[in-house]
């Protein structure tokens, strides 16, 4: 790795330190959007690792109490002293970060910009660990790398970056634990994705799907809720339980190709329908799953989409199948609708399929999307719902175990019109999704060899079990699916 940004670092310019020759012209877009990301800067203790000859470095430092920018570059980290020395409280360290030693809970912000790539397995190991150590409670990580392939036009002779998935990331970090001891005791504390996302100047300036950057906080981890089987997060339950990427596969093979929501392109095409898209709008996916829907809104009506969900291994399919797909006009990110914030008046629509069942306060969420949206757009959701109480003791276990929360289709509605919605259709489509349910299975007699060679026997039986579960659980009425569509004035 010397050796490569000896090569690399010659004259110490934005060019060689990008690896690309419109470095100029990328930073100018780049730049901006990745502080927006940030949280407050404003008086806190920033740790700047990779900080190269300072394209940060000098906006860190005009907000932040204090900065310690770090390179291992040395005429990197000379040119940055000598630009941005003079803005304020900044220490400036010539140093290998896979050797750093810094004071445990001693920042607030540890920002970097393309560095993890640069360390085998075993170091990104431990400088991750590191990093937790390195934060105080509370506080946030931002990194951002290239995943899948390399973005810069610089001539290489040998390349030695580690081009992970993004999934490779995600689970790394929300993985890690360190327990701390404070005056109010011993607690365990990890890594919450607030945010993963693509760089959108990338994908706009060079049609380019692989930048990826994260903003995670520093966290408790002593409460575990029940139905998360003792998973860390609930993030960690999604992907390591309902949402592995061999189950989604799985679903996919149900739903149709793209899909993992009720009825595939053909509810999908139903539903989009009903909003009367217009080119050039924008499109929030709340749940967007692999984005099968924001493909089919992007080709057919030539709309910008953001598709958000909270499983990483749901948006890293997405973002391969985006790579794939070469439509810039969508992009997908990991994040929590609940924690998320967006500007008011930022969609036009605000789509979202079979996503918020897991979501407890949906009152709440349904303001949220309100002020989201701007005057005169519009809302769609299909969901999960249920019938009146009492539950059998079936459907009540079902509920349980996936940490469900259900209303009738009913009370759904009246959520919206409580959150200033206007114009609230609120219709059980259970019928529809009975029918939906018994042509999916027998979609699926009639690919069974071909479903069991691409996954198992078992993989197989446990799919046919679930979808006839499914069926007896609406045709006993405790099962409903609803369709709600709103609007605000």
């Amino acid at each position: 790795m010397t050796e490569f940004w000896k090569e690399h670092s010659q004259f110490a310019t934005v060019e060689e330190m990008m690896l690309d020759s419109n470095a100029v012209v990328l930073t100018q877009h780049e730049l901006p959007e990745i502080l927006e990301l940030l949280p407050s800067l404003d008086g806190i203790d920033i740790l700047e690792l990779g900080a190269g000859i300072g394209r940060y470095t000098s906006h860190l430092i005009g907000k932040a109490h204090h900065v310690t920018a770090v390179d291992f570059m040395e005429n990197f980290i000379e040119k940055n002293r000598k630009e941005n020395s003079h803005l304020g409280n900044a220490d400036f360290i010539q140093a290998d970060v896979t050797q750093l030693e810094l004071s445990e809970n001693s920042f607030d912000l540890i920002f970097s910009n393309w560095l993890l790539m640069y360390l085998s397995e075993e170091e990104l190991n431990s400088v991750a660990k590191r990093m937790l150590s390195w934060l105080r409670p509370g506080g946030y990580l931002f990194f951002r790398e290239s995943c899948f392939h390399q973005s810069g036009d610089c001539k290489r002779d040998f390349n030695p970056t580690h081009y992970r998935t993004p999934a490779d990331y995600s689970h790394l970090m929300t993985s890690l634990t360190r327990k701390e001891s404070g005056e109010s005791g011993t607690h365990s504390y990890g890594f919450d994705t607030v945010l993963c996302r693509t760089v959108h100047t990338y994908i706009k300036m060079k049609k380019n799907q692989n930048q990826v950057c994260w903003l995670m906080q520093k966290v408790r981890r002593d409460m575990i809720q029940q139905h998360q089987g003792g998973f860390k997060t609930f993030q960690q339950f999604l992907d390591n339980q309902q949402y592995t990427r061999r189950g989604i596969l799985r679903y996919e093979k149900m739903f149709g190709s793209g899909y993992v929501s009720t009825g595939g392109q053909s509810t999908t095409k139903e539903f989009v329908d009903l909003l009367n898209l217009s080119p050039g709008q924008k499109v929030l996916d709340v749940g967007c799953g692999i984005g099968g829907g924001d493909f089919y809104m992007a080709k057919n009506y030539r709309v910008e989409v953001l598709g958000m969900d909270l499983s990483a291994n749901m948006v890293e399919i997405a973002m391969e199948r985006a790579v794939q797909e070469k439509i810039p006009a969508v992009q997908f990110e990991v994040s929590d609708a609940t924690k998320r914030t967006f500007p008011e008046s930022s969609f036009d629509v605000v789509y979202s399929r079979d996503t918020i069942l897991h979501i407890s306060n949906k009152p709440e969420l349904f303001r949220k999307f309100h002020s989201w949206l701007k005057p005169g757009g519009k809302l769609l959701i299909t969901d999960y719902c249920c019938g009146e109480k009492p539950w059998t003791p079936a459907f009540l276990d079902y509920v349980n175990q996936r940490g469900y929360i259900l209303y009738t289709p009913q009370r759904y509605g009246k959520f919206l019109e409580e959150a200033g919605f206007t114009n609230v259709r609120a219709e059980d489509r259970t019928a529809q999704f009975i029918q939906v349910i018994k042509d999916e299975l027998k979609r699926a007699e009639e690919i069974q060899e071909e479903f069991i060679e691409e996954f198992s026997q078992e993989d197989y039986d446990a799919i046919i079990r679930g979808w006839t579960e499914k069926l007896q659980r609406c045709e006993a009425g405790d099962q409903r699916w609803g369709l709600f569509y709103a609007s605000r004035d």
